[in-house]
């Protein structure tokens, strides 16, 4: 039985248990369009969280979003039952199997889902639990029959220490989830230790051009581990040049050790993704898999929900939806949109994800959101936390280096769509990003501008979640929305388990 069943964290692992044709249940508050295909694989769902659930359950699932005190956890140990984080569930799924694991701090789904279709592509049928879906495929896990089992290895709550990998990727190490972790030397000591786990048979992989992937290549390769670097660095050992990219999609030349692996593509556009896909290359080339499986694989790579996912277009205005909260994957995101736009303007709609975050980071997030001519700011969504006096949008929107009419802070949800309509223009790019939530807003966007076209006011819906919080009060999400890395269920969008910045 899992709780929160409705977090895409928490759908990856009950396909994965009901494809192996293991009995499972799971609950939730909201019926979320995801749940229908738990139910078509056989899977019951309660949208409640009741006692009675768990009734001929043997083990229950939690992430890190479920508090020590939910009913239904309280009742699992109450009764005896095994309880297992979800990190613990997917490590037992992974028993016998060569575990790729993909960590870091931006890029993780991404990579992780690059990384599967190349596994794919290659014909070794790998198993895999992304915490995303690939566009397209319409799935965040499968069953495979080969040897490899591809995961998203989430740092946010120190449960990617759970696992024992054969192959570790690490595709940065920047400041984040510093609640629980408190400075960025203990995070940094975490990503070094998760390395450290890796099978001495295996391999890790880093990026060259990150300073904390440099650091902790040079921290392992001293203990001796093998250490393979990716990126444009001139000492990396997969080589990226003649890197280009543009709204069609990025290409590069890859070597290694000064010999030519060719030139490779792909469909979707950002520097960023260029080297997400180089480790997947160097993964491709590590495991003596043919390297034709990477170029192909990579050249049709639709691209991940919430990262980068085009929405559609209304009225001449493309929308896209993106998850990037951070600062670093804030900027990447917003440049490589600035190139979609062209001679348009780029308006993003953002809605920060928690208050530490945006506390602590606020100069760099301003910064960020800069980048774009125009910001439409909503209230911070931090399932849990208490919004002092002069924390929160309020703050950050003053940040911001913009005009005073090219950025506004919007006190309810309903108005950010208004704002939106009002603002856009055709040419441009509208781009929803941050916090779970906001990718429920994409929709709405597109049919205000739809109605504009017909001359009618853009309808207003019911806010999904509370977005203007009191001071002092609890800021958005109800008992079972998540924190960072944990699949969310209850009140929030699923679309923000087991994040990872991509």
């Amino acid at each position: 039985h899992l709780i929160g069943v409705g977090g895409v964290g928490m759908l990856g692992v009950a396909r994965l248990l009901l494809t192996r044709g293991i009995r499972v249940s799971g609950s939730d508050l909201r019926e979320w369009p995801s749940l229908a295909g738990l139910r078509a694989l056989g899977g019951t769902i309660y949208l409640s969280h009741e006692a009675t659930n768990l009734d001929g359950v043997d083990t229950v699932v939690y992430s890190s979003a479920i508090p020590q005190d939910h009913l239904e956890l309280v009742e699992a140990r109450r009764r005896g039952l095994r309880v297992l984080h979800r990190s613990e569930a997917l490590a037992a799924a992974m028993t016998g199997r060569r575990a790729v694991a993909v960590a870091g701090t931006h890029g993780k789904t991404t990579t992780t889902s690059m990384v599967t279709m190349v596994l794919q592509q290659a014909g070794v049928d790998p198993s895999f639990v992304i915490g995303g879906e690939i566009s397209e495929v319409g799935s965040g896990a499968h069953h495979g029959t080969g040897e490899y089992f591809v995961v998203e290895a989430d740092e946010s709550d120190r449960s990617f220490l759970i696992y024992r990998p054969f192959v570790s990727i690490i595709t940065n190490v920047e400041a984040d989830h510093l609640n629980t972790y408190g400075d960025y030397a203990t995070l940094e000591a975490a990503f070094v230790e998760f390395a450290r786990l890796t099978d001495p048979e295996g391999f890790i992989i880093t990026c060259a051009d990150d300073p904390g992937g440099r650091r902790l290549a040079g921290t392992l390769r001293a203990e001796g581990r093998r250490v393979y670097t990716y990126g444009e660095a001139a000492d990396a050992d997969l080589r990226l040049t003649e890197i280009s990219s543009s709204a069609r999609g990025v290409r590069y030349l890859a070597a290694i050790d000064g010999r030519s692996l060719g030139e490779f593509r792909l469909p979707v556009p950002g520097r960023h993704m260029g080297l997400n896909s180089a480790s997947a290359v160097l993964v491709t080339y590590l495991l003596d898999l043919p390297l034709e499986a990477a170029e192909a694989a990579l050249a049709v790579f639709p691209g991940v929900r919430r990262r980068f996912e085009r929405k559609g277009v209304a009225d001449g205005v493309l929308v896209y939806d993106e998850y990037a909260y951070h600062p670093t994957s804030m900027t990447l995101a917003l440049q490589t949109l600035r190139e979609v736009a062209g001679d348009g303007r780029l308006i993003v709609v953002f809605q920060p994800y928690r208050l530490y975050r945006t506390r602590d980071s606020q100069a760099e997030i301003a910064e960020a959101l800069a980048i774009a001519d125009e910001v439409v700011l909503l209230e911070v969504f931090g399932p849990g936390e208490l919004r002092q006096p002069g924390e929160g949008s309020a703050a950050l929107i003053e940040a911001v280096a913009l005009p005073a009419e090219r950025k506004v802070f919007v006190d309810s949800w309903e108005a950010a769509p208004v704002e939106v309509v009002r603002r856009a223009r055709p040419g441009d790019v509208v781009v929803t990003m941050g916090a779970p939530p906001i990718s429920l807003m994409g929709d709405e966007l597109l049919a205000g501008l739809l109605a504009r076209t017909a001359g009618a006011a853009p309808t207003a819906t019911v806010d999904p979640v509370a977005t203007n919080p009191a001071v002092g009060e609890p800021v958005a999400g109800g008992a079972t929305a998540g924190g960072d890395g944990a699949a969310l269920g209850g009140t929030a969008a699923p679309d923000g388990a087991a994040p990872t910045a991509g």
